[in-house]
């Protein structure tokens, strides 16, 4: 019961398994407790170089958006952050929040587990789609329409 007193009231019934969750050997109540600079440490290269550069002014907008709806336990657990900052890294403060991330094209709605933490908002908002290709002559583009179908 000790460890559900340090967890933001969001977090409060969280899943059995986010419990057990290590980020580099860390627990996620170890890692909302750090400062960005300690956390920074923990990361690998290429994102600790983005958050020791600084936030950009779409990621610094996003952050304040994080910290506002976190201020209100219930909007934290019903509020949808709408983003276009793709290249903004999931903090540990993020976990259990719902975003929108756009792909170009829509938004992408899903809500952050542990495992996220160190990611990019943009890997989980995917800009393609697969391509499939109709049958020549049937259901596809007018060029193969005269291909016989056989």
């Amino acid at each position: 019961m000790t460890q559900t007193s340090s967890l933001p009231p969001h977090l409060q019934d969280m899943p059995p398994e986010w419990r057990k969750f290590r980020y580099r050997g860390k627990s996620l109540e170890e890692l909302l407790a750090m400062s960005l600079d300690e956390f920074a440490q923990l990361l690998p290269a290429r994102q600790r170089r983005s958050l020791v550069r600084g936030f950009t002014k779409p990621q610094i907008k996003l952050l304040a958006r994080v910290r506002e709806v976190l201020k209100n336990p219930d909007l934290a657990r019903k509020a949808v952050i709408k983003t276009h900052a793709r290249d903004m890294i999931i903090l540990p403060e993020m976990v259990g929040l719902t975003f929108a991330v756009h792909n170009g094209k829509e938004y992408v709605q899903f809500k952050v587990t542990p495992e996220m933490i160190g990611h990019r908002l943009g890997e989980f908002s995917i800009p393609t789609k697969k391509v499939t290709h109709g049958e020549p002559g049937l259901k596809a583009s007018k060029s193969s329409r005269f291909v016989a179908v056989k």
